[in-house]
This record gives structure tokens, sequence and C-alpha cells, in this order.
């Protein structure tokens, strides 16, 4: 099993990732990214709408079991990260999670 917070970690400092609930969003309504990563406590009414274009899209996300401090922590940013968009994982593996669990089935971090 890949361990996820390395996972993302890698994927931040390698790859192409962007921060933030509106460009998961966007990127899960134009298909770009390749997946997205969402914090467990994402607002509610957020969360529907990038699981909503994920699925449109054919876009995997996963559900990360932390907070979006720890997301934020695994990420490196002083800041909450309540999702993140991978455009492009860089020389992370997060990409094969998919090919391990269903999207809604899989869920990262420390408790």
């Amino acid at each position: 099993m890949i361990d996820i917070d390395k996972a993302i970690s890698t994927a931040v400092k390698t790859g192409k990732v962007s921060l933030g609930t509106g460009s998961a969003v966007q990127n899960a309504k134009t298909g770009k990214a390749k997946m997205i990563v969402i914090a467990a406590n994402c607002p509610r009414s957020l969360r529907e709408d990038i699981e909503y274009y994920s699925k449109l899209s054919n876009v995997p996300f996963i559900t990360f079991r932390g907070s979006a401090l720890d997301l934020a922590a695994v990420c490196g940013k002083p800041f909450t990260v309540s999702a993140l968009s991978i455009r492009e994982p860089g020389d992370s593996e997060i990409l094969k999670l998919t090919e391990e669990a269903e999207p809604e089935e899989f869920a990262g971090g420390d408790e």
C-alpha cells in the first residue's frame, strides 16, 4: 500500500499541483486534474461540487482522512488546504491509488 502522506508530499514537491477548493472545482469541471484530494473537513457544499464535477469528468478523487490543517502540513504549507488538484504527479506514485481502491473507499493520513 502506498503511503498517502509521502505520495502527496512528493507530488507537491516534484509535480504540478494546485491548492484550494476553487481550483479543485475548476479542474474537476474541465477535467485537467489527474486526481483531486479532499480534506475530511472540507465544507460539505464544496465537497459535493468537487465530487459531482469529478464524476462527470472522470477525474478520480480521494478523501484525505486528516483535516485541512493536516493536509497543509503534508503539503508543507503554513495555511489550511481543504483540497488540492494534481495535474502532474511528478515522481509521486499517488495515481496508483486509483488502481488499488475505489475513490470513495480510500482515505489516507494519520488519525
